[in-house]
């Protein structure tokens, strides 16, 4: 991507930018840029915006929660982009992971992987969950268990059936991701570094 690709002229020099966590999906921050900070951006590989305030702003120079371009991609009308990331520490002036006021928990995958850490560190009562965690054994035999399930369920064409079992199937496989030390953001980036 190179200016010749933006629309700089109908935003009075400027384009917006929506800067995303590459790894997580989250929206991190909105800002701007202008050409010189673009030019910054592509050369350094970390981003540069434009402020009112500040003028040409190396995002994380002086705090240290730099964040490093994965990838670049203009709208449809060229006049805004989408900035994926990994960032080095929070976005926000606040200390805050966004500047957005996102629910802590996330999706559903990222809630259960916080129900599953909870379970792990000791929290709650007895439940599978920690039951799964303790015994490597039981933990493998669910995971073949719910994989020959939802191959069946796909075989014979029940769609039902099917989101119930790969549901199950993810449950399960997290939970024995866990237990080797493996977090679902660890699954997330190899996902991210494949789909560059």
């Amino acid at each position: 991507m190179t200016t010749g690709d933006l629309d700089f002229e109908k935003g009075a020099g400027l384009v917006t930018v929506v800067t995303q966590d590459a790894v997580t999906g989250a929206v991190l921050m909105v800002a701007h840029m202008d050409r010189e900070a673009f030019d910054r951006t592509v050369a350094t590989g970390e981003m540069h915006y434009r402020s009112r305030t500040r003028g040409l702003w190396h995002k994380g120079a002086t705090s240290g929660n730099v964040q490093r371009v994965v990838s670049l991609t203009p709208d449809c009308d060229r006049d805004a982009i989408l900035a994926r990331v990994n960032p080095a520490g929070p976005a926000c002036h606040n200390g805050t992971v966004s500047c957005f006021d996102q629910p802590a928990n996330g999706d559903a995958l990222t809630q259960l992987a916080s129900v599953i850490e909870s379970r792990a560190q000791g929290t709650g009562a007895e439940s599978y969950t920690r039951k799964l965690l303790a015994d490597r054994n039981l933990r493998l035999k669910k995971l073949g268990e719910e994989t020959a399930e939802l191959v069946l369920a796909l075989g014979d064409s029940d769609n039902t059936r099917a989101r119930e079992e790969a549901a199950d199937l993810i449950y399960h496989l997290m939970t024995a991701l866990r237990a080797n030390g493996v977090t679902l953001d660890d699954v997330r980036r190899v996902l991210a570094s494949r789909a560059t």
